[in-house]
């Protein structure tokens, strides 16, 4: 008597629900990154939008599904990372965090689109916005976007799950945790927190309440820590993230009315909070 036995495939990886379904790569001219792109992009040059992952690992494609979907709707994404190989994964070892990816990493990005939109024989000649380029992060990788945020080149900031700790003591060796960094920030900033039980809530919050001099907003999904990035297409805040970066990056309005003005869309969406200080 034989058997047969057959092993369950892996799903394939999700291409977002946006216009331009969506793709992740490496490239040989940007070690350490993975690029998510929309795999037959539109005639519109491609805003850019740049990503740390959760615990600042080295993992590329942690949060693919919250990157996936973004990249469909029309954007370049870069997340810090590389695309694991098969085969066993070592274990935890215990111990305080280790940042596996470095915050310079993110100003490589920068670097690597400005040359990537001129360099003869890139496929990408041309069709990236360089100067519509976003910052975000989920938790330590939401720090190193706070941090490198002051960038002139950078046109708006997105900080996930995190916030500067309020004691001004980062646990993390080579990550910075600086509140006064704050007050260089010099685009509209938002906020996607967990609710109370995110444990990045108090620092993010405070973080919040401290901007004033540039519009800000913070949205509130009450999932805790864990946000929704593995969520399909990224679940509520990929939705949210979207419609930030096509009002902040591409001018549109249908988004700006979901954060701003007296009735604002998000403002009766009861599936979360929205908080906006003055300037927005």
């Amino acid at each position: 008597m034989s058997a047969t036995i057959t092993m369950a495939a892996s799903p394939p990886p999700e291409r977002g629900s946006g216009p331009f379904p969506a793709l992740f790569e490496e490239r040989a001219s940007l070690p350490d990154h993975v690029v998510y792109r929309p795999a037959k992009p539109g005639r519109d040059p491609l805003p850019v939008y740049i990503f740390g992952n959760g615990g600042c690992s080295a993992d590329g494609t942690s949060s693919r599904n919250h990157l996936l979907e973004i990249a469909s709707h029309g954007y370049l994404v870069i997340a810090s990372g590389t695309i694991p190989k098969a085969g066993p994964k070592p274990g935890a070892t215990g111990g305080p965090l280790q940042a596996q990816t470095a915050t310079r990493l993110m100003t490589d990005a920068i670097d690597w689109v400005a040359r990537e939109n001129v360099r003869p024989g890139s496929p990408l000649r041309g069709r990236i916005a360089t100067d519509r380029i976003a910052v975000s992060g989920w938790s330590c990788g939401g720090l190193q976007a706070l941090t490198i945020g002051s960038d002139p080149r950078v046109r708006t900031v997105v900080a996930m799950n995190t916030g500067f700790f309020n004691d001004g003591k980062s646990p993390i060796p080579g990550i910075v945790s600086d509140k006064a960094l704050l007050g260089r920030l010099h685009t509209p900033v938002l906020y996607v927190l967990g609710g109370p039980d995110d444990i990045a809530h108090a620092n993010g919050s405070d973080d919040f309440r401290r901007l004033q001099a540039v519009p800000a907003a913070l949205v509130d999904i009450p999932v805790g820590h864990g946000g929704t990035y593995m969520q399909p297409h990224g679940g509520l805040a990929a939705q949210v993230v979207t419609q930030w970066l096509d009002w902040q990056l591409k001018g549109d309005g249908k988004a700006r009315a979901r954060f701003a003005g007296p009735g604002c869309g998000w403002c009766r969406d009861t599936r979360l909070t929205i908080t906006r200080n003055a300037a927005l």
